[in-house]
Formats: C-alpha cells, sequence, structure tokens
C-alpha cells in the first residue's frame, strides 16, 4: 500500500497531541507501518501546532511535504487555510469551524479572514467543515472537540469502528472514557 499522510493542525491546547497519538495507535494495531511526528510549532495554549501522521506498507519519514497530504485535520478554521498549500491536489480537509483570534488579530494588527470555507473550497479542496466545538460541548466538555474531529475523520477511512474504539480507550484516561466517546459519535454522525 502506498504511504498516506495525515497533519492535524491547530492551536495549543486544543488536544491535538492526544489526536494524533489515537490514530497512530489505530493505523498501528490495523497492521500498518505508522510514523507520527513530534509536535511542530508553539505548543504552548494559542500557538499555532501540527503534527504528522504517516501510514502505509512502509513509511521512512514521518515527515510531509507542500502538496502530500491526503487529509488535513484542522481544530480551526485558519489552521486549515494556514496549512493548504501541503494538502493534495484531491485531498480531504476535515475542520471544526472554530474561529480563534491569533495573536496579529487580538492585538489589531490584522483582521481575521472571512469566509474561509468558501475560500477553501474556491482552491479546490474537498472540505468538510462542521461546529466540532458545539458538538463536543454537547457531549459534556468543550475539551473533547478532538475527539469529535477523530469521529469525524473516520468517514474516510475503511477501519471497523471497532477498532477506533479499542484506540480511544487505549488512549483516554477512564474517567473521561464515556464522554470521549459520546463526543466520538456525535462527529461521526454529524
Amino acid at each position: 500500500m502506498e504511504t498516506k499522510n495525515i497533519m492535524i493542525v491547530g492551536v495549543g491546547g486544543q488536544g491535538s497531541l492526544l489526536a494524533s497519538k489515537m490514530l497512530g495507535h489505530l493505523l498501528l494495531s490495523e497492521g500498518y507501518d505508522v510514523k507520527v511526528s513530534e509536535v511542530h510549532g508553539m505548543s504552548q495554549r494559542g500557538g499555532s501546532v501540527v503534527t504528522y501522521v504517516r501510514y502505509g506498507s512502509k513509511v521512512a519519514s514521518p515527515v510531509i511535504d507542500r502538496g502530500e497530504a491526503d487529509y488535513i485535520v484542522s481544530f480551526e478554521l485558519l489552521e486549515a487555510a494556514r496549512w493548504l498549500p501541503f494538502l493534495k491536489k484531491d485531498g480531504q480537509i476535515v475542520t471544526n469551524i472554530q474561529q480563534i483570534d491569533p495573536m496579529p488579530v487580538i492585538t489589531g494588527a490584522a483582521e481575521y479572514p472571512e469566509n474561509l470555507v468558501e475560500k477553501l473550497q474556491a482552491s479546490g479542496a474537498k472540505v468538510d467543515a462542521l461546529d466540532c466545538l458545539k458538538l463536543a460541548e454537547e457531549a459534556g466538555s468543550s475539551k473533547a472537540v478532538n475527539l469529535v474531529l477523530m469521529g469525524r475523520l473516520s468517514h474516510y477511512f475503511d477501519l471497523p469502528e471497532d477498532a477506533w474504539m479499542r484506540s480511544l480507550e487505549a488512549n483516554v484516561p477512564a474517567k473521561f472514557l464515556e464522554l470521549n466517546k459520546k463526543a466520538f459519535a456525535l462527529g461521526r454522525d454529524a
């Protein structure tokens, strides 16, 4: 199988590390060779972060170059736009529509771009955009955006749902398991 590339992008503190860990665990348990990169960027709350997950028969490096990502999973809308050049021509974006103002917007030096979903679609990208924050809150915690996104991403993979659940159970503390399962299901079924 040829190598597939997934970029998980967002803002520090949103749970992208857990999402990439869960995804790596899932793919490894399904028999793929998997490479997961370290988080790149300002991983403290508020900074832009990116993690690479690559899988296939044999994966040499965890790094994804421009134009190579099959999927971009974005926790925040502007981050989807920021990393768009890395998406393959026929790639898929799965994004939360939440907007978190970056520092230039907060200081008044810039404005948050309008109509980003439409602009992403106009670029030719396939975009699956949903209000993951609303669904996470419905599940019981605003911190479950990552599992809502993983649930939505599961649509694009021919992997059994029970494999996703086993990976979720292996990576989420028991006391948060039911909440996160609910968040995953809300994202999957949105």
